[in-house]
């Protein structure tokens, strides 16, 4: 679980010197998206080790994310 939450903080820090360097997403270098992409999959590779030890499945994940799509459809302009 501290190795997923210490990723987690790796991809937070990312996303933040992305955003305070950018302002929009179009701009962003190569090397800054490269870096994005491994802390993204280093993240994706902890929620896979979560199932694999039964810690979650991906039904529930699935599941999350769907409730999360729906209410950021309301409250964000991330979905149209």
């Amino acid at each position: 679980m501290i190795i997923t939450a210490e990723e987690c903080g790796e991809l937070t820090q990312r996303c933040s010197k992305i955003v305070r360097k950018y302002e929009n997403f179009d701009q962003i270098e190569e090397e800054q998206r490269a870096k994005f992409a491994e802390e993204a999959g280093d993240v994706y590779c902890m929620l896979e080790l979560l199932i694999e030890h039964n810690i979650t499945n991906w039904n529930e994940l699935k599941e999350r994310a769907s409730y999360k799509r729906k209410k950021l459809e309301t409250w964000s302009t991330l979905i149209e």
